[in-house]
């Protein structure tokens, strides 16, 4: 039988939607796919999949691997020191914030309604042909956390699972905190994952469907059939401003680096000027 869990507030003494506390990611906010592995450890691998945002990684370039896949974005691997920095900071904050809700280990066949707030499980959480409701309640600036492992072990697992979007919410106000592995499976996903372990999507609900948000890890990030599009891509969430990522970033407080994805001919390089100088203007150099 279908589980049906409807949650229409908040509790009492909880601070509004909009004023939900969240991180600003900073530098780390630029990639739609982030592999942040210590050590120069990170890897990306692309198959089938579009990335709509630039994709990052720890590791050496080769450590990107791509195949029948799109990135509309750069490829900067591997990252700055700042990068690491602002990923390691904001999932630490996120790992600080306090719970305003609670959440099961597991639903199958479930339909869930969640309004703003700050949900947590101390352990692993299973969605199994669920779908998730997010009610923004008429407030597009309304916010969802979701901590998953609060204890210090516990994966995020869906799959069929669905996460919808409802009166004004925003897929770019949503943060999933994981504290080991995230692992998606022909779902239809919103928000940001911050994960302390690999992130591995296959599969979307639909063709029609994409991953609203980023996919930001510990280790390694996997995207298989699937089509991610950023918040810096579509212009929300805490992410300000446009990164051109090349030499001579300009005053946007982005990632340092020739961002020609190893590729001179495909150089994103601003025109003018010297390496690392700000402000070169004009983009798309040869």
């Amino acid at each position: 039988m279908l589980l049906t869990l409807l949650i229409i507030g908040l509790a009492a003494g909880t601070a509004s939607a909009s004023a939900l506390a969240t991180v600003n990611l900073g530098t780390a906010g630029n990639f739609a796919v982030l592999s942040a592995a210590p050590g120069g450890g990170g890897g990306v691998t692309l198959t089938n999949s579009t990335v709509n945002g630039d994709v990052g990684s720890s590791g050496l370039p080769a450590a990107v691997v791509q195949t029948d896949s799109t990135i509309i974005g750069a490829i900067i691997a591997p990252v700055s020191d700042q990068v690491l920095n602002d990923f390691n900071r904001s999932y630490n904050q996120y790992a600080d914030i306090p719970c305003t809700g609670s959440l099961d280990s597991a639903y199958t066949g479930a339909t869930l309604t969640l309004t703003p707030g700050v949900y947590c499980t101390d352990a692993a959480v299973t969605f199994t042909d669920t779908t998730l409701t997010l009610d923004g309640q008429g407030d597009a600036n309304a916010v969802w956390i979701f901590k998953i492992g609060t204890l210090g072990t516990g994966a995020l697992t869906g799959t069929n699972f669905a996460v919808i979007m409802a009166n004004d919410g925003q897929p770019c106000n949503v943060f999933w905190w994981v504290a080991q592995a995230a692992t998606m499976t022909t779902s239809s996903f919103q928000g940001t994952i911050l994960s302390g372990a690999a992130i591995t999507i296959t599969g979307l609900a639909g063709t029609t469907t994409p991953f609203n948000g980023s996919a930001l890890a510990k280790a390694a990030v996997t995207l298989t059939d699937v089509t991610v599009t950023s918040c810096k891509a579509t212009g929300g969430g805490n992410v300000h401003g446009q990164c051109n990522q090349g030499v001579g970033n300009g005053p946007e407080n982005c990632d340092p680096g020739n961002s020609n994805q190893g590729d001179p001919n495909r150089s994103n390089d601003e025109l003018g000027g010297t390496p690392g100088d700000p402000g070169r203007m004009g983009g798309n150099g040869k």
